[in-house]
């Protein structure tokens, strides 16, 4: 089962869908998440959030000024700013 991801920032839905790898900078340092990964509650920082989507495709985009919530295979990251990059 894959990744449900949402990446949204204060106006605008970024980007949405699937994916098999999730990797994020927080204020501890970079994480990364697959599928069945325990829940987690972080502080975003500023960087890159790199995502795998589950055709193997990548999706980079900058964020920062968030958070993020891990649970039952849905991650959201909430940010202040964000945007696509590649």
């Amino acid at each position: 089962m894959p990744l449900k991801v949402s990446l949204v920032s204060a106006d605008a839905e970024v980007w949405t869908g699937e994916a098999s790898l999730v990797v994020a900078k927080t204020v501890e340092g970079e994480i990364g998440f697959m599928p069945g990964h325990e829940p987690v509650l972080a502080i975003l920082a500023e960087g890159q959030v790199r995502i795998t989507e589950t055709s193997g495709q990548k999706v980079i985009a900058n964020a920062q000024d968030g958070f993020l919530s891990m649970a039952s295979d849905e991650l959201t990251i909430v940010a202040g700013n964000a945007a696509i990059v590649a």
